[in-house]
């Protein structure tokens, strides 16, 4: 599965919208993509998004979209 993760770059600093960052990652679920980017990273997590299909296919077109592995 392909999880779109919404993080702040440091968790020490208040968060902002403006610093909101995404990155693109494979996991077997919710709970492990978490874990992962938790114990990978100094990230703080806001939201993780699965992405069926069609959301994938919409985010392929960005540019900037690099799938992320650890």
């Amino acid at each position: 599965m392909t999880f779109k993760v919404y993080y702040q770059p440091t968790k020490t600093a208040t968060p902002r919208r403006e610093n909101t960052h995404v990155l693109y990652m494979e996991a077997d679920s919710e709970a492990e993509a978490r874990q992962t980017v938790e114990n990978k990273t100094e990230y703080s997590i806001e939201f993780i998004e699965l992405l069926d299909e069609k959301s994938l296919e919409f985010e392929k077109k960005d540019p900037n979209f690099k799938m992320t592995k650890f």
